[in-house]
């Protein structure tokens, strides 16, 4: 009797998961450096790294909000918007040759597929998004464009891995990746409160590590549809303040989530990621920290948001399920 042969066992199939198992690499590489880019036009905007500081941390929003036009883009402002949209558009272009290797041919690679349908539809939505970027004044706006450059990030290095030919060294107990979800949906939250530190200008609403005055701070912050009210002669906002308590709450949260789950990823011999995992929670930390203390250096912010990026792609890596063609790719391939 005829055995049909595995779809994935398929030499069409495994060519093709090798290609997409590269194409989703370089597509991780090419959005973390879209990110990298978009976090630095964002924060310049903020004020980050502006003269004379900190008097001009949130100027252009409060000349905005008074009617004035925007600040004509410096050298670097708009050496970076220009390098943004080219990257951008290669990376669109290369996720729809990603979604065509996976679907377009017989046999379809489902599991992949969909990953590549993800990508494809956060690039169409940060693409809309981008129209309204440049001259936005809403945090909603900033937290769409953070929150979905990292999930393209993160589902990247997950489609990478997924195609991997190396077959993961131990198999990944469901606790453990429920775990991993959830660290990665309170470091989210721990992102998006991040952002709004930022949209809000609330970066100088609280000096040092004691500095936080929570009574001059309001709920209204944590709204991402109001635009934060700045006052000149207070480029510190107190109003902001109460959203910095939050992100400095939530980072000790973070780290009460993820210790945790390192040690239980290192029990169960994943010490690659366990040793990610705490490397990067000690990094943030220390970036944090200079944040805190250098007033908002536009290096280490760019740092920190790079961070958080290859963080957050580490946890949703985690217990990956591997394409079932990757056990008969042949070292030729």
């Amino acid at each position: 009797m005829h055995t049909p042969i595995a779809p994935y066992s398929a030499p069409g199939a495994s060519k093709r998961l090798v290609l997409l198992h590269r194409m989703a690499w370089i597509c991780a590489v090419l959005v973390l450096v879209i990110t990298s880019l978009s976090a630095f036009l964002r924060l310049s905007k903020a004020g980050l790294g502006c003269e004379p500081w900190p008097q001009c941390y949130g100027q252009e929003l409060r000349a905005q909000q008074q009617g004035a036009e925007p600040a004509q883009a410096s050298a670097a402002t708009a050496a970076a918007r220009l390098a943004h949209r080219v990257i951008a558009s290669t990376a669109l272009l290369l996720i729809l040759v990603m979604v065509m290797t996976a679907l377009a041919s017989r046999p379809a690679l489902w599991p992949e597929g969909r990953l590549t349908l993800w990508l494809l539809f956060l690039a169409l939505f940060l693409a809309v998004l981008g129209r309204w970027t440049s001259d936005a004044r809403l945090p909603a706006v900033t937290l769409g464009n953070l929150l979905g450059g990292f999930a393209m990030f993160a589902v990247s290095v997950r489609l990478a891995l997924m195609t991997s030919a190396a077959p993961a060294p131990h198999p990944t107990p469901g606790r453990l990746t429920g775990w991993a979800w959830i660290g990665a949906l309170v470091l989210l939250a721990q992102v998006a409160l991040g952002g709004m530190v930022s949209a809000g200008q609330a970066g100088l609403s609280c000096t040092g590590f004691g500095g936080c005055d929570v009574s001059a701070g309001t709920w209204q912050a944590l709204n991402p549809w109001v635009e934060p009210l700045t006052d000149a002669a207070q480029p510190t906002h107190p109003a902001g303040a109460l959203v910095h308590v939050l992100h400095r709450a939530g980072a000790l949260l973070v780290v009460a989530v993820l210790l945790p789950l390192a040690f239980l990823a290192w029990r169960l011999g994943h010490r690659a990621s366990a040793s990610l995992i705490v490397v990067l929670l000690g990094a943030q930390a220390a970036l944090g920290a200079v944040l805190v203390t250098s007033g908002l250096p536009l290096s280490v912010a760019l740092a920190h948001n790079m961070v958080a990026a290859i963080l957050l792609a580490v946890l949703l890596g985690m217990g990956t399920p591997r394409s079932r063609a990757t056990h008969t790719l042949s070292p030729a391939l």
